[in-house]
């Protein structure tokens, strides 16, 4: 009988503003390198290309996406 191991890949969550005491987005990712050049670049729509949300301020890793997504939220409630 096969055992099949899931190993559900790291995360990633990030804050990113446009100038200091400015507007917030947080989102969590797979790839932080790539998603912090998305928003840099502004290569998708959405609310931060609207807003110019450029800077990264923070970034957190974590072993698993789920808990990384779930530490989003928190920080969105807050």
């Amino acid at each position: 009988m096969f055992s099949t191991i899931f190993r559900m890949a790291g995360g990633w969550v990030y804050i990113v503003t446009d100038k200091p005491y400015g507007t917030l987005y947080v989102g969590v990712t797979s790839d932080i390198q790539r998603r912090a050049w998305e928003h840099r670049d502004g290569v998708a729509d959405g609310f931060t290309k609207r807003y110019g949300l450029k800077r990264l301020v923070y970034v957190e890793a974590h072993d698993d996406i789920r808990l990384a997504i779930e530490r989003e939220k928190r920080v969105k409630r807050w």
